[in-house]
């Protein structure tokens, strides 16, 4: 009798494990945002965010038609109600972009990404994405844009903010309008939330 139970308690749970374990996950609805603008892009990524997306990756470069585009792939949950805003700072002055950061982490936004643009001129310019989340708010977050052409000065430079607890999100190599190459690295210090 007691094996008859324990078959039949089984076999119950065993029937509702599907529905209880996919209960549990969520699902994932993408996009493919692709332009050659960067206001463009900012323009799809804030009327996406107000849908419930997210961006969850960026990059810039040559798609496989040839064009050169940047391309960002967006998520949201089937029981997500957040809304978001974002801001696509784009610049080849490497010296206004960590003022630009800076002036976003202090409304609100919080760094997603970064990549690099062609512009028209034929530069490439560093694009930083900035995300700021209707329901958690971040304030208080410090950030330092570290640019250089020299791998070993880029080391020194980040075990100098490192100290100061700042952590590298990201990094990127960035053609200057008049031909050189820069290291891009953005680091962040959290604050208080």
């Amino acid at each position: 009798m007691t094996r008859i139970r324990l078959a039949a308690t089984l076999s119950a749970a065993l029937a509702i494990w599907p529905t209880v374990a996919s209960a549990q996950q969520p699902s994932f609805e993408y996009k493919v945002l692709a332009t050659s603008k960067t206001s463009t892009m900012e323009k799809e990524l804030n009327e996406a965010g107000e849908a419930g997306f997210h961006i969850d990756t960026i990059m810039g470069g040559e798609t496989a038609i040839g064009g050169k585009e940047a391309v960002a792939i967006i998520a949201r949950t089937s029981n997500s109600k957040t809304r978001y805003q974002y801001k696509l700072l784009a610049t080849n002055k490497t010296s206004t972009m960590q003022k630009e950061i800076q002036d976003a982490a202090d409304f609100g936004y919080d760094y997603k990404g970064q990549t690099v643009f062609e512009s028209l001129l034929g530069g490439k310019e560093v694009v930083v994405v900035m995300e700021r989340d209707s329901d958690h708010l971040t304030k208080g977050d410090s950030y330092k844009l570290l640019a250089t052409t020299k791998t070993s000065t880029m080391e020194k430079e980040l075990k100098e903010v490192g100290e100061a607890g700042f952590v590298a999100l990201g990094m990127t190599v960035s053609k200057t309008l008049l031909g050189g190459k820069e290291l891009v690295t953005i680091t962040r210090r959290r604050g208080s939330r």
